[in-house]
Formats: C-alpha cells, sequence, structure tokens
C-alpha cells in the first residue's frame, strides 16, 4: 500500500492545526461553509495558515459557492487545494482558482457513476448521506457502507474517504476502500472545531499502522 494522505479537517484554533502537524498529519482542513458549527473567517484562517508548518497542505472546503467566492478566500488563507462539498455540476470545476475535490455522497441510491462524473477534478471524496436523503453536505460523523465504493479508487485519480472516521475504525476502512487519502474531522474532537489531541495522535498513528502491516506482508 502507498502512503495513504491524512487531512485534519475542521481546524479552527491554531494550537489545533499545530497538533494535526506533529501529530504527521499531511493536510489541514478550513471550513467556509456558514452554516457549519465548525465555519471559520477567512482572515482567521489565514492567522492559523501561517503558524503551520510550510510543507502541510491548507485545503479549504466550500458548499456552492462562487468561483469569485473561492478565488478571494484562496488568495487570503494561501489555500492550496479546494474541496467542493456542495451540488457543484462537473462544469463548475472549469477554471477554478486552485485545483479541487469534489465530494459525493454516498448512501441509499448511489452508483459509481455518481464520483465518475466528476473525473476533471483533482479528486473525488466520498461522504456519507445519512437515510432520509438529507442535504446535510458533510460533517454527518455518520460512516457509510464502504462496500459501495470498494474498487472506486482505481476508477479516479484521487480518491478521500470521509464520513465518520475515527481512530476506532479507520484502519478497517483503509483495508475495505484503500483510498489515497482519509479525511478526519468529528473523529477526533471533542466539541465542534476543537480536536482532542490524543485522539489526533491515535488516528494519524493507526493510519500509519495500516501502512507497516501491509508492508510486512
Amino acid at each position: 500500500m502507498s502512503r495513504v494522505f491524512v487531512k485534519v479537517c475542521g481546524i479552527t484554533r491554531a494550537e489545533d492545526g499545530l497538533l494535526a502537524a506533529e501529530a504527521g498529519a499531511d493536510a489541514v482542513g478550513f471550513v467556509f461553509y456558514p452554516m457549519s458549527p465548525r465555519r471559520i473567517e477567512p482572515e482567521r484562517a489565514a492567522a492559523i495558515a501561517r503558524e503551520i508548518p510550510p510543507l502541510v497542505a491548507r485545503v479549504g472546503v466550500f458548499v456552492d459557492a462562487t468561483r469569485e467566492e473561492m478565488a478571494q478566500t484562496a488568495e487570503v488563507v494561501g489555500l492550496d487545494l479546494l474541496q467542493l462539498h456542495g451540488d457543484e455540476p462537473p462544469e463548475a470545476l472549469e477554471d477554478l482558482p486552485r485545483r479541487a475535490l469534489k465530494a459525493v455522497r454516498v448512501g441509499k441510491g448511489f452508483t459509481p457513476e455518481d464520483a465518475l462524473r466528476y473525473r476533471t477534478a483533482a479528486g473525488v471524496v466520498v461522504d456519507t448521506r445519512l437515510v432520509g436523503e438529507t442535504v446535510m453536505p458533510g460533517g454527518t460523523g455518520t460512516p457509510f457502507d464502504w462496500t459501495l465504493v470498494r474498487g472506486l479508487r482505481d476508477r479516479v485519480s484521487f480518491l478521500m474517504l470521509a464520513g465518520g472516521l475515527t481512530p476506532d475504525n479507520v484502519a478497517e476502512a483503509i483495508t475495505e476502500v484503500r483510498p489515497h487519502a482519509v479525511d478526519v474531522s468529528s473523529g477526533v474532537e471533542r466539541l465542534p472545531g476543537r480536536k482532542e489531541p490524543e485522539r489526533v495522535k491515535a488516528f494519524v498513528e493507526a493510519v500509519r499502522a495500516v501502512e507497516r502491516e501491509d508492508v510486512g506482508r
């Protein structure tokens, strides 16, 4: 197994961004969706981003934002990557200010074609769609049936797995889905936007342990 890229999302405090970096995360995520309990203003995200080591990627999470909004925020914060969690059509990924990952929600009625529509994106994020066809764009804290995306990794350029991941289940999730990356937020929190140090460290270590086990086989 190749190295699994780890993103810790929903960063609202500098100490949590530094914690994620020191634990070995490859990226931190800032949520700019107004309805999210982890929402952060661009100026605050920029201040945090300046304190994080330069080799840790800064990812901006948006929901149905305009290109202008994303461009302005990317410039202010110094974002390396965008992550789109709304109902953006494939054509919305054209001419963006940064490379973008497109999230698709997995649940009842999901088919691989839902993700393959976004082949032009830098990658695809598979996240949870709760029972009842909720319109929540992410952050549910609930895992989905990973067998629904088995084999998807080989059909997209980059696959990030999200949705209810925790230090206790991420190893099983990686073994089942074989993603290029994993994305965690609520699974390492004590409160929305407040990370729990031991859980962040345990999450990253669980990912690295799977990699070591795979190499040893």
